[in-house]
Formats: structure tokens, sequence, C-alpha cells
């Protein structure tokens, strides 16, 4: 024992061993789209189909609490001091649509506090993403052509940041944001649904919202194309960056098995990385699916539509500083077969060698349609197979 915490270590030499499946309901129609731990590890906090929030603890066979919410759920992220031990930190943030944005009771989903954003026809504004700062003292909220900055201790109006040179400007969806986890530095990422290809900025909170810089060679996001007609929405889903490696930051993009990966001290007009599933396999449906880096930095996980959860090495990376270099292409170091239908999320236990992957998706009927009444997101209108086997809609592994 040198008294020091290590992080939890995983063998990925073979799949993991399953320790519980959890079904949500009864309901055939609800299942988790994106599910979250919380910072201790404790409990584990579900956005669901049915408008509602599910909060479960580790090992109990029915999450313990259901938080109606009144209208479709956009996201919602923890504070990032969150125990259940500690009531006054036990919360998160909620962004609903057509409501203000709210800090909601982990422990009985009452409202603590609200951070409206209001357009100019007087309308609350539902952000598509949502990020605390590092000091958890700002709420960064990402919607249409700009970022609104909130001080958590004073609710109310926020601060704007715009992030279009000009009224005219369009597409300018914050659609993603997140923050380096480094206390040396200030810095945050937002992507953004722009038709072009730099569609990830760099951003320093002491700076305002003049970018430090753009991120070139990933997906060209902002081709809005219509769905049905000849085309379909592509844009960046998730940021994030790595714990324990600060200056590597991924992104994904819907509609891409792809994962990106920068190196934002050197060569930002393209990615260092490319994390890459089986060439012929395409995703045929706009579902998200929110992948996740490990607490120690050194391993990437996301779930496919096939069922499957896919889990990358992420090795020591050093940037090169030769600007005629190309990006490395990564294939997965364990796949394995978690649910029957789309895993659309997975969480690594920010404490223990364990993996949460949530499964399921829309299912329309043959002879007529089933409109989305949920966020940007959910508008695909192809989704099928609602269930997996058993309705484990949430299931934890062991990678030990």
């Amino acid at each position: 024992m040198n008294g020091h915490w290590q992080p939890p270590q995983f063998d990925i030499s073979r799949s993991p061993t399953l320790d519980v499946a959890l079904a949500l309901t009864d309901d055939p129609q609800n299942f988790a789209r994106i599910t979250k731990w919380s910072p201790d590890g404790t409990v584990h906090l579900s956005h669901c189909e049915d408008r509602s929030y599910h909060l479960g603890r580790l090992y109990v066979s029915q999450p313990s609490l259901k938080f109606p919410q009144s209208s479709p759920i956009v996201d919602f992220a923890w504070y990032p001091a969150a125990t259940s031990t500690d009531p006054a930190t036990f919360c998160f943030i909620s962004s609903v649509r057509e409501c203000p944005v709210k800090l909601l009771d982990a422990s009985d989903g009452r409202c603590r506090a609200s951070y409206p954003i209001i357009d100019h026809r007087e309308r609350f504004i539902a952000p598509h993403s949502l990020a605390f700062n590092l000091t958890a003292q700002k709420l960064y909220c990402g919607f249409e052509n700009a970022i609104e900055v909130f001080d958590v201790s004073y609710p109310g109006e926020g601060i704007r940041l715009a992030t279009i040179p000009n009224k005219s400007s369009k597409d300018g969806i914050i659609s993603a944001l997140a923050f380096c986890p480094s206390y040396e530095s200030d810095v945050f990422a937002a992507g953004s649904l722009n038709a072009n290809i730099s569609n990830i900025a760099l951003f320093s909170e002491s700076q305002g919202a003049a970018p430090l810089m753009f991120l070139d060679g990933g997906v060209q996001a902002g081709v809005m194309q219509v769905f049905r007609v000849a085309l379909t929405v592509v844009m960046i889903f998730q940021l994030q960056f790595n714990p324990s490696q600060p200056h590597l930051l991924y992104a994904s993009f819907r509609r891409d098995t792809r994962i990106f990966c920068w190196d934002i001290r050197h060569n930002t007009d393209r990615p260092l990385k490319i994390y890459t599933y089986a060439p012929s396999f395409k995703e045929s449906t706009n579902q998200k699916h929110r992948f996740d880096i490990n607490v120690g930095g050194n391993y990437l996980s996301v779930g496919r539509q096939n069922g499957n959860v896919v889990i990358y090495k992420l090795d020591s990376q050093t940037s090169s500083l030769d600007t005629s270099f190309e990006p490395t292409t990564i294939l997965p170091s364990l796949d394995f077969l978690a649910h029957s239908d789309s895993t659309g999320s997975v969480a690594f236990h920010p404490t223990s060698s364990r993996l949460l992957s949530a499964s399921g998706s829309r299912n329309f009927d043959d002879d007529g349609v089933n409109e989305s009444d949920s966020e940007l997101e959910s508008e695909s209108g192809e989704d099928t197979n609602l269930y997996v086997e058993g309705a484990d809609d949430l299931v934890y592994e062991t990678i030990r």
C-alpha cells in the first residue's frame, strides 16, 4: 500500500461479466436514451423516452425514483460535486423544451433554481448542451448562435456570448460543450452545427466570446439534409477531454461511427487519431451514441446500433510537429454484444471497473408514421427494434 489512489484496472482481453440487468418500467415504449453515473458513483441517472428521468442505485434491481418532465428532455448534467451523502450537492441541471433551465434535486426531483434563456419573442429556449466549468461556479448553456453563461449561485438572467459574426449567420447551434479538465487552463470546447469543416472551436473563459482557435479535419457538420427527401442531419453530438491527458479532445458526430481525437497543443488542422469501427458497418438512424472515457484516461467505450459495445485502448499519445502527418486509425481492442437493440449510451463507473450501458430505440408501425415530439436530436423517424431481451434497458458489466 503506497497510500495513493489508483484508477480502476480493466481486463479487455475478454468480454466483461454481466453484473445486473435492469428494466426501467413495464412500458414497452420506454427506454433510456442516455445514462450517466453520479460523480461519486453511488447512483445513475437516465434520460428516458417517456419525458422523465430515472434514478437508480448500484445493484438495486429497479430504479428507485422517477422524475416526470412537462416536455421532452434535451440534455442534462450532474453537478460536478454531487454525492448522495451530501444533500446540498446532490443535484443535476436539466434542459427541457420550452422551459427554463432548472437545477433539480436528485433526491426528489424538486426544482431548486431556474436559469431562464429567453429569445426575442419572449419564449423560453432549451439549450442543446450543458456544462459546468471546473469550479462549478458557472453554468454554460449552448443553443442557437450563442452560449448563455449563468452564475450557479445566483439564479436568474445570464450573460450571452454570441458565437456567430452577425445576425444573418445561420446553423450556429451549439450542440456540444466540454471543459478542459486541467486547472491550469480555462479552455472549453464548443461544437456547432456549421456548414464548414471547422465546426469545433476552443474558447477561454477569461477571454470572452472570441474563439482561440478552430479544430479541422472532422466530419463536415451542418449540411442540413432533410430525412425522407434525400439526406439526413449531420452534427457534432459529443465533445470530451481526456481526464488524465487534458490536451486531448475527442469528438463524435451523428450517423458516423468514428471518434476523432485532436491534440489541442499542436496540429489543430487535423486529428491526431481516428477511432473507427468495422468499415462495412453503417449507422442507419439519427440516434445518438454517447461515448465515455474512464477516469484513468486509458480506455474509451461507445455503443453501436447493432447492440454491441466497443472499447478502445487509449495509449499515451504525443503529437507530431510534422504538419504532413496523417491521422492514425485505431480499431477496437474489445467488441462484444451487450444488447439485442441499439446501445445508445455507455458510462464508466468513476471508482470501480464497471461499465453501465443503456439500450433501446424507437419503434414505428409499418402502416403509419409515429411523429417525433422529442428534441432536435430525436428527429430520425427510422429507428426500429424497441426492446432488448427481457427488457434489460440498463446493464452493469464488470471489466476485470
